[in-house]
């Protein structure tokens, strides 16, 4: 891939333009310098932003805060694997914390539906459950 524009960088990495200002802002992403001659005043990125705004998009997505992205990777160029072993696991902690909050809500609410089609008299248990 040649060097590319912001807007062919974001489209690569499946976000909007803004989302990669956003992240220069936060000093997740580099901010190239303008080009001069024929583009001159314009951005260009490199294969490398691409992957790295990739990884912080896989990183979002397994649930890692930014602030962590950010460790993450400082921790990249350090080799520090330690410290990136302990964030991945304080992680799927959190991860397992919620999956058991979901079973748990996802067991009340097939409770409730059974109740609801059980054919008794009174308000439906689904609709009463949710009031208070």
């Amino acid at each position: 891939m040649s060097q590319l524009t912001i807007g062919k960088l974001a489209e690569a990495g499946g976000v909007g333009v803004e989302t990669v200002r956003y992240y220069q802002r936060r000093g997740l992403l580099p901010t190239p310098e303008r080009g001069g001659g024929p583009d001159a005043g314009v951005r260009r990125y490199s294969e490398a932003e691409v992957r790295r705004l990739r990884f912080i998009r896989s990183a979002q997505a397994a649930g890692f805060t930014l602030e962590e992205i950010g460790e993450l990777l400082e921790l990249d160029a350090t080799d520090d694997r330690a410290r990136a072993r302990e964030l991945a696991r304080e992680r799927i902690a959190a991860l397992d914390a919620k999956i058991a909050e979901l079973v748990q809500a996802r067991e009340g609410l097939a409770r409730l539906a059974r109740e609801c089609g059980s054919g008794s008299a009174g308000p439906c248990p689904i609709l009463t459950a949710f009031e208070g």
